[in-house]
């Protein structure tokens, strides 16, 4: 049984760099830092990246739940990140958008006014 998105894994070519890149993104230090793995606690999920991947936007395409995506784009953009997909309405308020962080990887957002937080289990 499927309970729901716990970790989205991202390959990089620069451990060092894509763990600052991420500090800077998700505003947390990562809670697991090793150098075959490292992670990042986000809203109850895991994002981790591992070292020596081939970074690509046709891999894992997880959407990270915020509240205004339009600003979370901005700020991704800021960081370095290249615009896949602009902020879109895709029908019931929620808004989705997507970048391609500095090591290739696609990020994709999500704000679904929908999603029941206490749920999250």
């Amino acid at each position: 049984m499927i309970l729901g998105m716990r970790t989205v894994i991202y390959p990089v070519s620069d451990l060092q760099k894509a763990k600052d890149w991420y500090t800077k993104v998700l505003e947390k230090d990562a809670y697991f830092d090793e150098v075959f793995y490292v992670g990042f606690q986000v809203g109850g999920f895991e994002l981790g990246l591992i070292p020596d991947g081939i970074s690509g936007i046709a891999g894992s395409q997880a959407l990270w739940g915020v509240t205004d995506v339009q600003f979370e784009l901005d700020r991704l953009l800021k960081f370095g990140a290249s615009l896949l997909e602009p902020a879109t309405e895709v029908g019931g308020g929620i808004v989705v958008a997507a970048v391609k962080d500095p090591f290739g990887n696609r990020f994709g957002l999500v704000h679904n006014p929908h999603f029941d937080c206490n749920a999250v289990r």
